[in-house]
């Protein structure tokens, strides 16, 4: 195999999800496409890690120092829902349902992979909720043994504003499935039959 190949076929098996097989296919399908192509696309990948920036606000990335969704004078500010990553706000974002605001963590509380709470954007969502505005908290984080462990905490946290509710999206979402991964219709219905935190 051409070193050129093992290289590129490397390079793709590096991003999660992607085995040798699928690297392959991949790097054959680049040789295949016209390289003006791969120029515009290798050129939009460098400029996305090279300028993106996370929203000062709710630590979701954006092009500018504040996402669409907090500049947006339309969505309710006194309700934001909580989630581990981008990717689960665009999966809530995608029903439509939703039209608070979002507080992105940026993972997990995971002390086997040495994630602890000072990790996470969890004192940036607590210095919101001090603020004063925000009346209901919607944890909307995945129901692994981390993920529980991140709820709970940020339960804790909360404890000390009795005046905002806070609620977890209903469990019609299995034990152990990744947010991200999720139907929009099944978040849908996670989000309407949303109960509040007993304790």
């Amino acid at each position: 195999m051409s070193k050129l190949l093992q290289d590129a076929v490397a390079e793709f098996a590096k991003l999660p999800g992607v085995g040798r097989r699928t690297a392959l296919r991949l790097s054959m399908h680049l040789l295949k496409m016209d390289a003006e192509a791969v120029e515009q696309m290798t050129s939009a990948i460098a400029r996305f890690r090279r300028e993106v920036r996370h929203c000062e606000e709710c630590n979701n990335l954006s092009d500018e120092a504040r996402c669409p969704i907090c500049q947006n004078p339309e969505r309710d500010r006194s309700t934001i829902c909580v989630v581990e990553q981008v990717g689960d706000l665009m999966s809530i974002e995608n029903t439509r349902q939703y039209r608070g605001l979002y507080h992105v963590l940026g993972g997990v509380i995971s002390p086997m992979q040495g994630v602890g709470p000072s990790d996470l954007k969890i004192d940036m969502l607590i210095e919101k909720v001090a603020a004063g505005e925000v009346r209901e908290v919607i944890l909307a984080i995945s129901t692994s043994i981390e993920g529980e462990t991140t709820l709970f905490y940020i339960m804790n946290r909360l404890k000390a504003y009795p005046d905002v509710r806070v609620s977890t999206i209903a469990r019609g979402i299995g034990f152990g499935d990744e947010l991200e991964y999720v139907d929009e219709l099944t978040i849908t219905h996670a989000l309407l039959n949303r109960r509040p935190v007993e304790g």
